[in-house]
């Protein structure tokens, strides 16, 4: 199903603000998997996902596909996008179970680590993108 928060179709109502929106790589086997984890998940508040790697699906104004596709990003209820460690605590904050972790992210210098880690991460990831990609093997008989 896709998600179209952007456009005219699916919008939500006027009186009513858009949910957590998260834009997400659905080209990438790591995010896929990882987002098929939390729509799993029973969120506290509404979340909606939107695959960017669609390219029917309509991008924030002002942004990119490339520049979303380079980095975890969230559009909150207001309307500002987020991105990197900030969007996985806006995130976590919404889920049952990753609350605490949210929590712990706002502590005085968790989120600067957090972002430290997560740019490590987006240097390893093209790397970790073919390792989840690559066709599994079959299990040998014992």
């Amino acid at each position: 199903m896709r998600t179209r928060p952007f456009g005219e179709s699916g919008a939500q109502p006027a009186n009513q603000a858009p949910p957590l929106t998260v834009l997400y790589d659905g080209a990438c086997p790591l995010c896929r998997r990882e987002i098929g984890f939390y729509r799993g998940l029973r969120p506290i508040a509404p979340v909606c996902f939107a695959d960017i790697s669609d390219a029917a699906q309509p991008l924030p104004p002002g942004t990119t596909r490339e520049q979303l596709l380079a980095r975890f990003h969230v559009r909150n209820r207001d309307g500002q996008l987020i991105s990197g460690a900030q969007a996985f605590l806006a995130l976590w904050a919404a889920l049952p179970g990753w609350r605490w972790l949210a929590w712990v992210g706002r502590l005085p210098g968790a989120s600067w680590a957090m972002e430290r880690i997560y740019r490590l991460f987006l240097r390893w990831r093209p790397l970790l993108q073919r390792w989840a990609s690559r066709p599994k093997r079959p299990s040998r008989p014992r």
